[in-house]
């Protein structure tokens, strides 16, 4: 009798498990933790100049603007990763799938960078930058919609994502990017600037939600 209430007692315990869902701590840090090393590896793209003269950093200069967009880029997926992630509980495996999917395309950075950089923004590498951006963009939006998915059109992700004006102008400023890119990188590289730029001040929508909820 007591090995059969046990056994029940943990069969119920696993069934609220599952109705509750997965927790997302494990996903968080995980996500923290490949987000650091792209930003790593990034950095390390940055090579030391041979001299002590002013002149032989010019060169770096592509490289180095490269970098600071990359950074600004990346960092800003990881505060607003933070930020969503407050405002939901529980993930799923779809929720799993879109967040990897998000990770991957982010790690093409420090591959998009360096070629945009060592290349003084030329044309295909500032394409192919904008299409890793765009991808970066679209993942994202996945993931959101995976994750409203889980929690309700009513929860509190979903009232404080609304239309999403933000990352839908940014997935057209991306496209627009890669289609400048055949007339000039620099071109394509001032459109990813204003991407960051409307981005780069804290999302507060989600906070805003939360405290009213």
């Amino acid at each position: 009798m007591l090995n059969t209430g046990i056994r029940s007692g943990f069969r119920g315990l696993a069934a609220a498990e599952r109705s509750k869902g997965m927790g997302k701590g494990r996903l968080e840090a995980f996500s923290d933790g490949v987000i650091a090393v792209i930003i790593t590896i990034m950095v390390l793209e940055l090579k030391v100049p041979h001299g002590e003269d002013i002149s032989v950093l010019a060169p770096l200069l592509p490289v180095f603007l490269s970098y600071v967009l990359s950074f600004v880029m990346v960092g800003i997926y990881w505060n607003n990763h933070h930020h969503t992630f407050q405002a939901v509980h529980h993930v799923n495996g779809a929720v799993m799938i879109a967040n990897m999917n998000l990770l991957f395309w982010l790690s093409l950075f420090p591959f998009v960078t360096g070629w945009m950089g060592e290349n003084n923004f030329g044309s295909l590498p500032a394409a192919v930058f904008g299409v890793v951006a765009l991808m970066c963009a679209i993942s994202y939006t996945i993931l959101i919609r995976t994750l409203i998915a889980v929690d309700g059109r009513e929860s509190t992700l979903a009232r404080a994502i609304g239309g999403d004006v933000k990352g839908w102008l940014s997935i057209a400023l991306y496209v627009a990017g890669i289609i400048f890119s055949a007339v000039s990188g620099l071109i394509s590289f001032a459109l990813y600037v204003t991407v960051a730029m409307i981005w780069f001040l804290p999302d507060r929508r989600i906070e805003r939600t939360i405290v009213k909820s």
